[in-house]
């Protein structure tokens, strides 16, 4: 599989500095539509309540994650295919309240943030 790479360019007083980082594709599990990973959402089970999902805006929580497009449509259907139990290996029902009430709070361009 080919690398696709973006490149950063920093501007300086002398010119234009480039540098090379890899674009990383991930997939929705809702959607099944490949993306650029700064478009999507991650989510995670949480470590202390089997079960419950978690919005990961800024990707570093520990544990098996998952991408869904940012938008309660998304949430939806990725509900309505029981998603989230096969992308996290999660063999309980499933509590999302969490990333509906991020979505809701959050909704907008820069939702997924990587500060």
């Amino acid at each position: 599989m080919q690398q696709i790479y973006h490149d950063d360019a920093l501007t300086a007083s002398s010119g234009l500095i480039s540098r090379r980082t890899p674009i990383r594709l991930r997939t929705c599990i809702a959607t099944r539509e490949r993306k650029h990973d700064s478009q999507l959402l991650r989510v995670v089970e949480s470590p202390d309540n089997p079960g419950v999902i978690l919005p990961d805006p800024k990707r570093r929580k520990p544990g098996r994650g998952a991408w869904l497009t940012p938008s309660i449509a998304a949430l939806d259907l990725a509900e309505q295919r029981r998603a989230f139990g096969r992308a996290l290996r999660v063999s309980t029902p499933v509590d999302t309240g969490h990333v509906r009430t991020y979505l809701a709070e959050n909704a907008g361009p820069d939702i997924c943030k990587e500060d």
